[in-house]
């Protein structure tokens, strides 16, 4: 798995990619939110370069996980703490958060591996659950 720099546009996209692969492929839902909201924008990327970093990070996965056709490929906790690793600006942390939750939302359904990437980041990164903000941020 490749490296970025700490807090970095693309540490950021890595994990907007992680969670457009959550539940095992990209819905079209998903894919028209990255452009409604300006996701790439909002981590300082461009729409090519989101699209690259969501690239590389499948290419990474491909290398470095064991799949069959049976199983969809599942990042381990040792794994998701390191990419959570990479992403310590607190204000940061709540833009991913939330964009991991709209993400994850996108096709009205929230599959175990979009739940599993969101309570990751929440506890990874000391925040509150975005069920318990979704008020606050406009969510219901």
């Amino acid at each position: 798995m490749r490296n970025y720099p700490r807090n970095s546009p693309r540490a950021a996209g890595r994990i907007v990619a992680l969670a457009l692969l959550a539940d095992g492929h990209l819905s079209p839902a998903e894919l028209d939110t990255l452009d409604r909201h300006r996701v790439a924008a909002r981590v300082g990327l461009t729409r090519e370069e989101l699209h690259r970093v969501l690239h590389d990070f499948c290419a990474d996965l491909l290398a470095t996980a064991e799949l069959s056709w049976s199983d969809a490929c599942r990042i381990d906790g040792p794994l998701l703490a390191a990419l959570y690793a990479e992403v310590d600006d607190p204000a940061l942390r709540r833009e991913l958060v939330e964009l991991i939750a709209g993400i994850a939302a996108a096709d009205g359904h929230l599959a175990e591996g979009e739940s599993v990437v969101l309570r990751a980041a929440e506890e990874h990164w000391g925040l509150r659950p975005v069920a318990e903000r979704a008020s606050e941020v406009g969510l219901v």
